[in-house]
């Protein structure tokens, strides 16, 4: 098992260095909070997330809440 902590980015109060000093946890679970809804993720914007949570000696364990556009969940015709 593998305990793990939100982080919500540059911009999330809770530095890594801070989530780090919790004991047990090795693990960060995140997304890519600056892309818009409906935009594609590109690959370098998860590898700098990847190696910014690996720089704090953290492992990115779970990548979360890919930007899903509000027509594809709905079901509209433009999805």
């Amino acid at each position: 098992m593998h305990t793990t902590f939100r982080w919500f980015g540059e911009t999330d109060p809770i530095p890594l260095g801070h989530i780090r000093q919790i004991p047990g946890v090795n693990g960060i679970v995140s997304a890519l909070y600056d892309i818009e809804v409906g935009e594609a993720w590109q690959r370098d914007s998860l590898e700098r997330l990847a190696a910014t949570v690996d720089q704090a000696g953290l492992r990115l364990e779970v990548i979360e809440s890919i930007p899903v556009h509000e027509d594809i969940k709905l079901g509209r015709p433009t999805r």
